[in-house]
């Protein structure tokens, strides 16, 4: 089992590297020049804040982005999540449909550990990746809270990146289960599934309709702004989150045991 972990590894930690350092790169950039736009933000922060549909969808009527809190929640709160999303989703799609659509299957499922155990150590890749992700992206920002001698984020910020990184595990165990039954590589569809759940977070939160249903998007629980304003994590989703990772996880297995695989 350790060895299988170790090649999953070994050949994923590049493309983990480039992910986190994109993402949390140009989180760092964005609170960097933050200093040389605090003069002007005041300005933005009232005109974004009447902007109706779209200032409720990002949060900018709940945060002023004059502040470097508001600021931090709006912009690099988007850029993470989605960012982070669909990297969950690149890594996740693929996991177990590589072994056959590279033709691998047969040396991979022949070794003497079961079907299963090899299915749990893949996921359990998927998580080493997104806790990895998720430490560096968090070490960017806190270089440049520091830069900018800001010290005051503490436990808020840390509670932002947890729910970020549940987040990313729900949205990874939903698209486990699409390299399960997948044969060949599906990781346009596991991209679109991320950013599909990102748009109905976002119109979940203009459209009066939705808003009772917002629970079923992740973003819902992991939402930068609201965390950042204080408000009151949804016990439903976050139960609902919860559920839906047990649920696509041990049912990506089951289904992926049973299954004929190529060679």
């Amino acid at each position: 089992m350790p060895a299988i972990l170790k090649n999953e590894w070994k050949s994923g930690w590049k493309s983990l590297l480039i992910w986190a350092l994109s993402v949390g790169g140009m989180g760092l950039i964005c609170i960097i020049l933050y200093k040389g736009m605090e003069d002007s933000m005041a300005d933005m922060a009232e005109s974004f804040a009447t902007m109706g549909a779209f200032s409720d969808a990002f949060g900018m009527s709940t945060l002023s982005i004059a502040t470097l809190k508001g600021y931090f929640a709006t912009e690099i709160g988007t850029i993470h999540a989605l960012g982070s999303s669909m990297f969950a989703a690149s890594i996740a799609t693929v996991i177990l449909s590589k072994e056959e659509d590279g033709h691998t299957a047969e040396y991979t499922f022949t070794l003497p550990v079961s079907r299963g155990k090899v299915i749990a150590m893949k996921f359990f890749a998927v998580l080493l990746n997104l806790i990895c992700f998720t430490l560096i992206c968090g070490m960017l920002y806190e270089v440049g809270f520091v830069f900018l001698g800001e010290t005051d984020f503490g436990s808020i910020f840390t509670e932002c990146m947890l729910f970020q990184l549940m987040m990313n595990i729900e949205i990874a165990a939903i698209c486990f289960v699409i390299s399960a039954v997948s044969k060949k590589n599906r990781l346009g569809i596991g991209i679109s599934v991320a950013t599909l759940l990102y748009v109905y977070d976002l119109m979940a939160r203009v459209v009066p309709d939705l808003k009772d249903a917002i629970f079923i998007s992740p973003f819902s629980y992991s939402n930068a702004t609201s965390i950042f304003a204080g408000e009151s994590r949804d016990c439903v989703a976050l139960i609902l989150g919860t559920i839906m990772i047990v649920i696509m996880t041990v049912g990506a297995g089951m289904i992926y045991a049973k299954r004929d695989l190529a060679s």
